[in-house]
């Protein structure tokens, strides 16, 4: 069965235990999946295609063979394609206790499982395709809308510019903003430069994960390739407490190293998987108190930015280079 992505708020899917998403959408894609998820409420396990094809038994296994006192799971399968299609067409549709969600990516009108799913009575198909600027300008409008954020229309334009037809990008760069502008109501064009691009070669946030990950060459490479501003001294800090907080919650449920991919494959909202080796690599390398540490040395410098940014880009920069060389000491 086919169903329009904005059909899934008007219509009752519960009945459905198996669902296909496909498209260039990634952002749209990931809005779909969070909606299926809260219509079931189960426990929630996620694969990769590639580990699904590799143990096709062990997955069959974990569909069919539950107890009474088992709850019922979703599964997401990542970056599926036409290669799980066999797989998919191999289950008995009508037997399924649990929901399976297949994040593909484009599949063409001759796909086997695109033209399967289409067909059957079961199961849902939803395509999605790349949002246009007027939709994508309506998402940015009710963000800044809801926050009261003062933005003029050349700005709106920009920012929807800078996101590549893609609502996911665009919701990354929205929560950039409001890290950004705390209390603040006006946001201006320059800002929304510096924020969407601060760099022509690297982000902020390859900035800090090359930092927290104690990849001194690289962030090297970052801090000599960038002309930095104040005003993005200020933003990059902030990114750095975003992740750092993060990370010290992740440290807080961790009692040893081997916990570290239970502990990441267990949190929520769950953590993107391009996202998941930089943070176990992270993981593996700060301690909790030291993470606490550095997130009071983060607050103190922003404190004295704040008074007076003419030293910020200095302050930083000497903050990045003495966080690694003691991370480099104490691990050699």
């Amino acid at each position: 069965m086919i169903l329009k992505s904005f059909e899934l708020d008007k219509k009752n899917f519960s009945k459905f235990k198996l669902f296909v998403i496909y498209g260039e959408n990634e952002g749209l894609k990931k809005e779909i999946i969070s909606k299926i998820k809260g219509n079931y409420n189960n426990k929630e396990i996620i694969y990769e295609e590639e580990q699904i094809l590799k143990n096709k038994d062990f997955f069959y296994s974990e569909i069919k063979n539950k107890s009474l006192f088992d709850e019922n799971k979703t599964f997401i399968i990542e970056r599926s394609s036409e290669k799980i299609s066999e797989t998919v067409m191999d289950l008995d549709q009508s037997f399924l206790d649990d929901i399976i969600i297949l994040n593909c990516g484009i599949l063409d009108k001759k796909s086997k499982l695109r033209n399967f799913i289409e067909k059957s009575n079961n199961a849902v198909i939803i395509p999605t395709y790349k949002d246009n600027s007027q939709s994508l300008i309506n998402i940015a409008k009710d963000f800044f809308l809801k926050n009261k954020i003062s933005v003029s229309y050349e700005t709106l334009n920009l920012l929807v510019n800078r996101c590549s037809g893609d609502r996911g990008n665009l919701k990354n760069e929205l929560e950039k903003v409001s890290n950004y502008l705390c209390d603040k109501k006006v946001l201006s064009m320059k800002e929304i430069s510096i924020l969407t691009n601060l760099a022509e070669n690297y982000s902020a946030s390859e900035l800090v994960d090359a930092s927290l990950s104690k990849n001194l060459k690289k962030t090297q490479e970052i801090l000599n390739e960038n002309n930095y501003a104040h005003e993005d001294t200020f933003f990059i800090l902030r990114v750095f407490l975003q992740k750092a907080k993060k990370i010290l919650s992740l440290l807080e449920k961790i009692e040893n190293k081997s916990d570290i991919e239970k502990v990441i494959s267990e949190h929520r909202p769950p953590i993107f998987w391009k996202d998941k080796p930089v943070i176990k690599k992270q993981l593996e390398l700060w301690s909790y108190k030291k993470m606490s540490s550095l997130i009071q040395k983060l607050n103190h410098i922003e404190i004295t930015i704040k008074k007076n940014n003419t030293l910020s880009i200095i302050l930083m920069k000497n903050f990045i280079y003495e966080m690694l060389d003691q991370n480099i000491s104490s691990s050699s």
